[in-house]
């Protein structure tokens, strides 16, 4: 007896260690993954003559955003269980508030941090901040209206999610319309893969190779993930609201850090809110299509929590100078949920 609890126990620590070897692996692949990715993408946007903005929010964004699209579309498409797809609606949720939230504290946090490195005297987002204001209102005139909708029931609601891949698609149309560049961002390192040649070409083959190993990546990360809270006896409920998302948002955070690096805060934020953007339309079509979406007490309190995270992002750009430990004080609004998410399903 004692020699088989030995061996369970010895199997157990086997299972931990490679699971979190695994997860800061995959981190650490995601992370470089990004840097090629940015680089690529950037030479793309320069190839295509798009304003650096439009290189953040709809290039860039597009592509990290494809991995949790494509989670949402596989669970709502076919799963076949109520369980199954209720992922892919905590997807559809989840996602937005992890970068109303966390991704933009991440950026705060990377600016405050690298203030020395930078240059900078102050601790001041350098952005065009009447347009950042301006995505933030169309995001949040869009959530609102899909959370409303989460809360009701009739027979037109499914042809409704043509309404959100209508709104996406006017965004692309002004994003790339009216993007600008600043001088900063003309500054591009040359292409990884191949120093001496940043054709079209191949500045495209690395950011699509890029990207496939981000998706890897992120799969594995996030079963990591759920690994880990099985091995720590972690709600799967808890799971999915708060850290898959964390997770599956992962390569937009990424992408802001390294642009943070670069000096490039305009990118950083033109690529949250871009993949904002498709968080509140793509996947909400994919729901409305092929689920009822309709919405549980906690989804719509994430729903309260997002859009009350980018009201006070809207009033801040929109006010003038944005304080990088402003947005550092956003995460504080994660943190509530997550104690809200604790005690709903423990209390």
């Amino acid at each position: 007896m004692p020699c088989a609890i030995g061996n369970l126990l010895a199997r157990s620590v086997r299972l931990m260690i490679s699971t979190l070897v695994l997860f800061f692996a995959s981190a650490a692949i995601i992370y470089l993954s990004c840097e090629f990715f940015v680089n690529g993408i950037e030479w793309c946007g320069r190839h295509m003559k798009l304003g650096a903005t439009a290189v953040g929010t709809v290039l860039a964004a597009f592509g990290t955003a494809l991995p949790e699209s494509a989670v949402t579309f596989t669970a709502v498409a076919f799963g076949t269980t109520p369980e199954q797809k209720d992922i892919g609606v905590g997807s559809a949720m989840g996602g937005p508030l992890v970068l109303a939230t966390i991704a933009y504290a991440v950026v705060g946090f990377a600016l405050w941090l690298n203030r020395r490195k930078l240059a900078r005297g102050d601790t001041l987002v350098r952005v065009d901040r009447k347009a950042l204001a301006n995505d933030q209102l169309a995001f949040l005139v869009i959530f609102v209206f899909k959370v409303g909708l989460g809360l009701v029931a009739f027979a037109i609601k499914p042809w409704l999610g043509i309404l959100f891949l209508a709104s996406y698609g006017l965004y692309v149309w002004r994003e790339i319309t009216s993007a600008d560049t600043a001088p900063e961002e003309e500054e591009l390192e040359p292409l990884k893969i191949r120093p001496g040649n940043a054709s079209m070409g191949w500045a495209a083959l690395q950011s699509i190779i890029a990207l496939c190993v981000i998706g890897a990546a992120s799969h594995i990360f996030v079963s990591q993930l759920e690994h880990i809270g099985v091995l720590f006896g972690i709600s799967p409920h808890i799971v999915a609201l708060l850290l898959s998302p964390v997770a599956t948002e992962l390569p937009e955070i990424m992408n802001a850090l390294i642009w943070i690096k670069q000096g490039k805060e305009r990118l950083a934020l033109a690529n949250i809110s871009g993949a904002m953007m498709i968080q509140a339309t793509i996947p909400s079509a994919l729901g409305l299509f092929y689920t009822p979406w309709l919405f549980d007490t906690p989804l719509f309190a994430s729903g309260v929590v997002t859009a009350f995270s980018v009201a006070i992002t809207w009033f801040m750009f929109r006010k003038g100078e944005v304080d990088s430990r402003n947005l550092m004080a956003i995460a504080l609004l994660y943190v509530a949920f997550a104690a809200y998410v604790g005690w709903y399903f423990f209390h």
